[in-house]
């Protein structure tokens, strides 16, 4: 199985406001640089957008070390995602936000071998530093590394920001050990 990287980062100006997602891909010797855009996000949707971006582009399963500066990103994929799929993709009162870039990430990371790194955003690790000047850039011009300018390369599920999982029917078989609801931002 190939061995890969993903560096990823996600920008918003303002939150809401125009945003913007970067992921640096390496495979050994070889480098790619992917970035675009929404007009009207969050920073939290931009920091998902990334490694769903940097997934899409592999081409066959790989071993792949995906490295954030968003704890939000890196304890939703490793932690808090547990919860959410054994609730159907919903909290105690409400769906999971963003639910549908979730879904799309869980989908996406389960066709490779995964695993989750952090990085200190603004510091030493200059892919990420790379990944952030990306993503603030295509924020603020609403480019893309797509020659045809689109913002993003077609999504998996392509369920939209309107998606709404369907709640629950989960009164009898509630969990006992569950963690409290605010535990998470999800």
């Amino acid at each position: 199985m190939k061995r890969v990287e993903i560096i990823t980062d996600g920008s918003c100006l303002g939150n809401p406001g125009p945003g913007g997602w970067a992921c640096i891909l390496r495979f050994g010797a070889a480098k790619k640089e992917l970035f675009g855009y929404d007009p009207h996000t969050t920073n939290n949707r931009m920091e998902l957008m990334a490694p769903i971006q940097g997934l899409i582009a592999l081409k066959e399963p790989c071993e792949v070390e995906i490295t954030t500066d968003s704890e939000y990103v890196r304890q939703g994929m490793t932690v808090w995602i547990i919860w959410w799929k054994r609730r159907q993709w919903w909290k105690k009162n409400r769906p999971v936000r963003n639910a549908d870039l979730w879904m799309e990430l869980d989908e996406l990371a389960a066709r490779h071998a995964t695993t989750w790194a952090w990085t200190k955003g603004h510091a030493d690790h200059e892919d990420n530093n790379r990944c952030d000047w990306l993503a603030q850039d295509a924020a603020r011009t609403q480019t893309s590394s797509w020659t045809d300018k689109r913002p993003h390369a077609p999504l998996l599920l392509n369920l939209g920001l309107a998606y709404v999982p369907p709640k629950p029917q989960l009164d009898l078989f509630e969990l006992a050990d569950e963690p409290a609801d605010d535990s998470d931002p999800g």
